[in-house]
């Protein structure tokens, strides 16, 4: 039996260039056979139509049509986020100078839980990161972290979950085991649910009845250590809380401060919409995702921490990886740097595209998806047939159908992800349903905005 090529080594690049094009093709045939923004018939006809792709998972003798036969098959029953009629969720389509760089780092495969094994991806790592630190921490008009003695640094997580569960654990050894978490009902589930993976007090949850956290509300918190949570770009309306008079409450209590900027920190390259994070340098930790407003591959997240002596709460120690004489001798200790052990160097995406784009180019996607969001409120409120629950504060639109019941409203976003014609999402505001638009796409044109809403109406029951 001949042994199947790598992927690197001296045939790599012999054996991988028919295999993109097969994999080229097959994204192309499967997206010709789904025919929109994702493949009709609801879950039922998506699993049999995979079902009937695979056959037999394990085979006695493989099949050497596999690489086209799934790849199609997966690609027919996507949800693709580069249709304009796919805006459920905070889920961009990559960048192709970011997917271009993922292969290679599949090609390389390195890992991040020694230098030995990623010696210029742990350097690309520490560069990268230490700039979208400066990033958060420098932001123009919200302070400046350069008085500060110590140095602002971040790390890179799967995103928006992790991030937030290691900025509870630093507040747990900074603070201590008693620290209680303290967020609104607009905050990532994520949070409360790191709270208790901790082991921490009960979250102290505050009603946040017009989508954002109050300030004043944080009045009747208990006395003792406090983790303020606080969120830059809400789930479900992309609503940022009023983060300076946050931070000037943390400031006057002592407790420390936490930002979900998982959603809206990509703002942070936009000169146009930088000042909506005002506030956001007095963080103690933030959670940024550059794969919603950075248009990077899964996963991309990052979490910031504004003084680098926080993270000394992760250092860990396994001799082979990290062994004392090896890191006296000036061989970097890369435990520190994640809960996990095995990672891939996904910074080479984010560095390739912070490096081909500039924070001009970044800046300029950014701006076209919140003008997008504008362009589709305005749609809607002009329309007799709809209401706009408010203005976007980024890029998500709430909508429904003027008159509707909240049944009616989940029956036809329901009806549309059934025929494959539209992904909206859901959300709850104001005590009614509503529909959805998370619109991350900057191909998407005027004309795409219009006929979403169109399909929208002629889906609704008069």
């Amino acid at each position: 039996m001949n042994t199947p090529p790598l992927a690197s080594g001296p045939e790599g690049r012999d054996a991988l260039r028919p295999l993109l094009d097969t994999v080229v093709d097959a994204l192309r045939e499967g997206a010709q056979a789904r025919g929109g923004p994702l493949s009709a018939g609801g879950p039922h006809a998506v699993a049999a139509r995979v079902r009937d792709a695979v056959g037999t998972v394990l085979p006695d003798e493989g099949d050497p049509e596999a690489l086209r036969r799934l790849v199609s098959a997966v690609a027919e029953g996507a949800a693709d986020p580069a249709d304009p009629f796919c805006a459920a969720h905070l889920h961009c389509p990559p960048l192709a100078v970011a997917a271009a760089a993922d292969l290679a780092v599949s090609v390389l495969n390195p890992s991040l839980d020694s230098w030995d094994q990623a010696p210029a991806a742990s350097e690309l790592e520490a560069l990268v990161t230490r700039q979208l630190a400066s990033e958060v921490y420098l932001f123009r008009g919200a302070g400046n972290c350069a008085t500060s003695p110590h140095r602002p640094e971040a790390l890179v997580t799967t995103g928006g979950t992790e991030s937030n569960q290691l900025a509870l654990l630093l507040a747990r050894e900074t603070l201590g085991p008693d620290v209680r978490l303290v967020c609104g009902e607009n905050a990532h589930h994520s949070l409360p649910r790191s709270a208790w993976l901790l082991g921490l007090p009960e979250p102290l949850i505050v009603r946040t009845p017009h989508g954002t956290l109050d300030p004043a509300a944080l009045d009747t918190t208990p006395r003792g250590p406090l983790l303020i949570a606080a969120t830059a770009g809400t789930t479900d309306a992309g609503l940022i809380d009023p983060l300076p008079e946050i931070a000037d409450w943390c400031a006057q209590r002592g407790a420390r401060l936490h930002i979900d900027a998982a959603y809206g920190g990509g703002l942070l390259f936009s000169d146009q919409h930088r000042g909506k994070l005002e506030g956001l340098a007095a963080a103690d930790t933030v959670t940024l995702d550059l794969h919603k407003l950075g248009w990077q591959p899964v996963a991309a997240g990052i979490l910031a921490v504004r003084d680098n002596n926080d993270l000394a709460a992760l250092t860990q120690r396994a001799d082979y990886l990290n062994a004392d004489d090896d890191t006296e001798a000036g061989l970097p200790d890369l435990l520190g740097r994640s809960l996990r052990t095995t990672r891939r160097p996904d910074i080479l995406k984010i560095a390739v595209t912070l490096k081909t784009l500039g924070r001009t180019g970044l800046g300029a996607l950014v701006d076209q998806v919140c003008d997008l969001a504008r362009q589709f409120a305005e749609l809607v409120e002009d329309h007799p047939r709809f209401e706009l629950h408010a203005p976007p504060t980024i890029s998500t639109v709430l909508f429904r159908p003027a008159n509707a019941t909240d049944d009616a409203v989940a029956a036809v976003r329901r009806m549309l992800l059934t025929d494959g014609r539209a992904v909206l999402g859901r959300a709850r505001a104001a005590n009614r349903l509503w529909l959805k638009a998370t619109l991350l796409n900057p191909t998407t044109r005027p004309a795409d905005l219009a006929g979403l809403l169109h399909l929208v109406e002629g889906t609704t029951p008069r």
